[in-house]
């Protein structure tokens, strides 16, 4: 690259300081799972409710999120734009990582 300047704001860093137990956490579903839980968590009225199940099939990921029966609605949202959003957000997250998302809600 000619027009590469040393020290350039723009650069990537490749540098190896970070932890390898934090790389863990967001290979595979970890970081869309954390997305989506702490979405749903932040939603609803009873975060304690929220379980988020996971499957992992080579670079996708299915996630299944269960919310107690009185947050569904707060969850979908109008015409489903809060699911939409949530699926669109989880679906950036896994991108990072190169990990197709499937978001489910689940009614229990």
């Amino acid at each position: 690259m000619s027009d590469y300047v040393e020290g350039d704001i723009n650069t990537i860093d490749d540098s190896d300081d970070v932890d390898d137990d934090s790389v863990g956490n967001v290979a595979g579903g970890g970081m869309p799972e954390a997305v989506l839980t702490y979405l749903a968590e932040s939603l609803t009225r009873d975060p304690e409710a929220v379980v988020v199940e996971s499957e992992e099939r080579g670079n996708q990921v299915r996630l299944r999120l269960h919310v107690g029966p009185d947050d569904m609605g707060r969850v979908i949202g109008r015409r489903g734009r809060t699911a939409q959003a949530i699926r669109a957000l989880v679906a950036v997250a896994g991108a990072r990582t190169e990990t197709a998302t499937n978001v489910d809600i689940v009614d229990d």
